[in-house]
């Protein structure tokens, strides 16, 4: 069984280090860990049926458009944080009673539930799941249900070895990840039973992120004209999108380097906007893992779920030009032009799909009241991370 541990233990720490792959991508060890990790998701993106593993379902670049998204994310800092709290104070109690010789940990919330750490990190693992919204993470958090269930039982079926008589008194008066009365109205004395129930967790959860996905595209701020659709960043954008946007495309400059019959999905945002590089390679600034704010990032990240995305990336590095300027005035904006293939375009939201292609073009920095370009060039096809899939919204 030491054996069986172990590898249930590498998995758990597996699953945080796929996980937490947010704040390995903006860290020096992106290189290393998309080496390893991108063949992987390259090859589940190959086929429609396992594409969606590799796509996200909540959005992480674009402002949460509504109050309930806002909601949403805030709860993923939220559970991340507490749950991340609970394993570590209730570990540090264990390791405490061991170094001072007190014995088994009966206090706190070990006294209501047998098994906090392993609430902790699922509880945490839930609010990464909205923080690095990838539908592989969802699965994964529930293969991660299945190992702390039978890692619980393991530890259960040792303590009732060493201490037959203490231990049954005390699995009698806890549960095992939920206080006892709750617990008991949901879980199932036979495999049978226990087993549907985990197949009924699993289809409400992965069929509710897909819900979250349709809903999250529905209330995009959006404007669209026949063959193209331009996405605001920032909501209060949305207008200045409006307005402009018709007279942005019949530009001689745009028009030029569209086809009517291809589809494109236009991304409009602050010159300085500081994920654009999951969007389309704009330039090494925008690499974030070449950038040495690590930790700040990370922290606004978990911490101001919204701020990090409007203050842009002079706010930490120093950035000046109009940039930065822009981003004060709100006079400039960057457009970036994606070409859409590979899905039938009937609906806006088509440009969305989960098996469309999404393949940079060209980029333009624009004063939009005068409609005067500061910049335009053309795009490699990759984005900043290379290959790797990254978020459409």
């Amino acid at each position: 069984m030491n054996k069986t541990r172990t590898m249930f233990n590498s998995a758990i720490v597996l699953y945080f280090v796929i996980g937490l792959e947010i704040l390995i991508m903006i860290s020096p060890f992106a290189g290393f860990f998309y080496s390893v990790f991108n063949p992987f998701l390259l090859e589940i993106a190959k086929y429609p049926s396992t594409k969606w593993l590799s796509s996200f379902f909540l959005p992480h670049m674009v402002v949460p458009p509504d109050d309930f998204l806002k909601f949403v994310r805030v709860m993923g800092s939220v559970f991340f944080a507490m749950g991340m709290a609970v394993f570590i104070g209730c570990a540090l109690q264990v390791y405490a009673n061991k170094l001072m010789k007190r014995g088994t940990a009966l206090k706190g919330l070990y006294s209501v539930i047998r098994h906090p750490q392993y609430a902790g990190l699922g509880i945490a693992g839930i609010g990464l799941s909205i923080l690095w919204p990838r539908f592989l993470l969802v699965v994964l958090w529930l293969a991660m249900i299945i190992i702390y269930y039978f890692l619980s039982k393991d530890e259960e079926h040792r303590m009732m070895k060493d201490y037959p008589e203490t231990y049954a008194v005390y699995m009698g008066t806890t549960g095992m990840f939920l206080p006892i009365k709750i617990e008991r109205l949901f879980t199932m004395s036979s495999v049978i039973g226990k087993t549907a129930f985990f197949l009924v967790i699993s289809m409400l959860t992965i069929s509710g992120a897909f819900c979250m996905r349709s809903y999250t595209i529905k209330h995009l701020p959006l404007w669209t004209s026949s063959n193209i659709a331009a996405l605001a960043i920032l909501p209060e954008d949305m207008q200045k999108m409006e307005h402009r946007m018709p007279d942005i495309v019949n530009l001689e400059e745009v028009k030029t380097r569209l086809n009517n019959k291809d589809h494109y999905l236009v991304y409009f945002l602050p010159a300085n906007y500081i994920m654009q590089g999951l969007i389309a390679d704009t330039g090494s600034n925008w690499k974030l893992y070449k950038q040495h704010h690590s930790m700040s990032m990370i922290t606004d990240w978990i911490f101001h779920p919204f701020s990090h995305l409007r203050e842009g990336h002079h706010a930490m590095s120093g950035t000046t030009g109009h940039s930065a300027h822009d981003m004060n005035t709100g006079i400039v904006r960057r457009l970036l032009f994606l070409k859409v293939s590979n899905v039938a375009i009937g609906t806006p939201s088509d440009l969305f799909s989960i098996n469309a292609l999404r393949t940079p073009q060209f980029m333009i920095d624009m004063e939009i009241h005068n409609l005067k370009i500061i910049d335009l060039k053309d795009l490699p096809e990759d984005t900043g991370w290379g290959k790797v899939p990254t978020p459409a919204f």
